[in-house]
């Protein structure tokens, strides 16, 4: 399959701090690819070196088969959203549209296609950027980064600020705009959403992927998800059975047999449980969280 978006071995210092280690992926298109990490993890840094916005220390990023910055007028083919609180805050949001529209050599009827794509009235289009909510931001951000009918979209936490119609708004959007062949990067820690729409997953945290793959792939194999009224004692029972048994960092363990033999121990040993289910069912945020527990920071810029 054509890989829309590549990186390879992309490396960022700022000075002895390391925020993007050896990090390699591809993003295929027709999908939309969720890209997670907790604050800090290396996303944002990622995500702007793909736009030519911030230069890599090594390592390299291509889109369409090219480095950013030598696309032919790139708003036509890339798509962007990396910080909707960056747009001019003295312009109205039309007017923000339509010079996009002026530089990018896009019919200015796809300013008004746009504005009602995103969801804005006639009356918020012609309100200043500065008077806007967050949400209002974001949707705007989303109509610029469509104007140029791209390719591909790169948009980093666009979910922020938007109201829970706003953000099942957005899923559907980009989910359609996959489907019609498109490409999307999608960063969020909005873990429940990008579970819903993401047919690949890139977790990513301190810097390093952790994990990649689809949904199934990271949750396969996963036996099951166990909590009690007394962990620490059913993982010393589950040991002295010979189960392998893990305490996760959100709670509860993580036991490498079928529930009805993890049941079993329990009721022998007396210990009553709160949640007992197959490891694939517990969801991607426990497994987000497991696997990022140790690498979440909060102290440095994403």
């Amino acid at each position: 399959m054509e890989r829309m978006i590549t990186v390879d071995r992309l490396t960022k210092r700022y000075g002895g701090f390391t925020a993007v280690d050896d990090v390699s992926f591809e993003v295929k298109p027709g999908q939309v690819t969720g890209f997670l990490g907790p604050n800090g993890a290396g996303k944002t840094t990622a995500m702007r070196i793909m736009a030519g916005l911030t230069p890599a220390t090594s390592g390299t990023t291509t889109v369409l088969g090219r480095p950013y910055a030598s696309l032919p007028n790139p708003g036509r083919y890339v798509g962007t959203l990396l910080d909707a609180s960056a747009q001019h805050a003295g312009r109205t949001g039309r007017e923000v549209l339509s010079l996009g529209a002026i530089f990018m050599g896009v019919d200015r009827r796809r300013v008004d296609e746009m504005i009602q794509l995103v969801g804005l009235t006639d009356k918020e289009a012609s309100r200043r950027v500065r008077n806007y909510s967050l949400g209002m931001r974001q949707r705007l951000g989303i109509a610029h980064a469509l104007l140029g009918d791209p390719e591909v979209l790169i948009l980093d936490e666009p979910a922020n600020g938007l109201d829970p119609a706003g953000i099942r708004w957005m899923r559907d959007l980009l989910r359609g705009y996959a489907d019609r062949g498109g490409t999307v990067l999608l960063s969020s820690h909005l873990l429940n959403e990008i579970e819903r729409v993401a047919d690949e997953i890139i977790v990513i945290g301190h810097g390093r992927i952790v994990a990649q793959g689809t949904k199934e792939q990271l949750l396969a194999g996963a036996g099951t998800f166990v909590r009690s009224v007394d962990d620490t004692a059913l993982a010393r029972a589950l040991d002295d059975a010979t189960v392998a048994a893990t305490a996760l960092a959100t709670g509860g363990l993580q036991v490498e047999a079928d529930p009805v033999d993890v049941g079993r121990v329990a009721a022998a040993t007396g210990i009553a449980l709160v949640e007992l289910r197959s490891g694939d069912s517990r969801g991607l945020e426990e497994m987000f969280l497991e696997l990022t527990s140790e690498t979440a920071r909060e102290e440095v810029a994403a």
